[in-house]
Parts: structure tokens; sequence; C-alpha cells
């Protein structure tokens, strides 16, 4: 199977390169419309035609889920797989004595959450939202357009250390390590 992000990638630089031939974009766009279409048309039959339940089985696989979302047939709700989601990382966040509240979707896409427990105004829980909360919402509902989590503090500066530059040695010491 090919890297589905490498075949996402080449498509989009193909239509990058069509969109510098003027009228061959239009006409590229209109051609992934009418396949999307045709696809999207198939897809809604297949969901239609399969006994009960077999949906949710095909809708797990990373693939086939994502294609079910893109044409608005996954047999589960943005909220339930946000939900989904949050339970996966809370043995995780509950590990450090933490959790996470789902407080919402808003129209714009972008997922709203209030962290609670020793998550909230830890320092690290900007880097716990990075790392775990949002990359397995993202994951899971990959039309969310953004996490945003209730007052979360600001990510610390971090004062990197670096070595202490060479000193220069003054002439008179110079000429006399040379003795």
């Amino acid at each position: 199977m090919a890297d589905l992000r490498a075949v996402e990638s080449r498509i989009e630089e193909l239509l990058a390169e069509l969109g510098r031939q003027p009228g061959v974009r239009e006409r590229a766009d209109e051609l992934i419309r009418l396949l999307i279409e045709l696809y999207e048309e198939g897809l809604g039959r297949i969901a239609e035609l399969l006994p009960a339940g077999e949906l949710d089985r095909l809708a797990a696989d990373d693939l086939v889920g994502s294609l079910l979302i893109l044409h608005d047939l996954h047999p589960h709700s943005t909220m339930d797989r946000v939900h989904r989601a949050l339970e996966g990382v809370r043995p995780y966040l509950g590990s450090h004595a933490g959790g996470v509240e789902l407080l919402g979707l808003g129209d714009d896409g972008v997922v709203l959450l209030r962290l609670e427990g020793t998550c909230k105004g830890c320092p690290s829980s900007t880097v716990t939202v990075k790392l775990a909360i949002e990359r397995a919402i993202l994951d899971a509902a990959p039309e969310v357009t953004g996490v945003r989590v209730d007052d979360l503090e600001p990510a610390p500066e971090l004062l990197q250390i670096q070595p202490r530059p060479p000193l220069e040695c003054p002439a008179p010491l110079r000429e006399g390590l040379r003795a």
C-alpha cells in the first residue's frame, strides 16, 4: 500500500503545477470534484448494503475510516470519535494524576478542552496537549481544525545553557606561555 501522506503530497504538487497553466487548474479541480462525487455515491451505496455493524468494523480501518469521514458517511459523529480519543489518553494522564474534560466542539471545528488534576497549571501541560491529546484527537477526527485548552498556561521559556566562548588570552600571558 502506498504511503498516504506521500500520495497526498504528490497530489498537491501536481495541482500546484497544473495551477501555473492557464485554464488547466480549473479543469483539474472539476475532474477531482467529479471523481470525489462518484466515490462518495459508491461508498454511500456500500454503506447501505452492509449488514448492521459491518460499517463500524470497516470504519475502524484508518484508510477506510478516513474515506468515510471525507464523504460524511462515518457511523460515529465527530464528538463520539473525540470522546474515544480522549478515553485513549486518559490512562496516560491518570498516571500523572491528571485528566481532561471535553467542553465542546465549536462551529469552526475547534475542540475545546479543560485540563484537570495535576495537568491543570503544570508547566509541561502544553507539551502534553501537543504530543498526546491533540495527536490522538486529530488521528481520530481529522476533520477537527484545532484543539484549544481552556486556561492553558503558556509553555515556559526554555533557557539553553551554552558553552562559554573561548577566552582571548592577553598578549603578555601568551608570550609567557611560549617561553
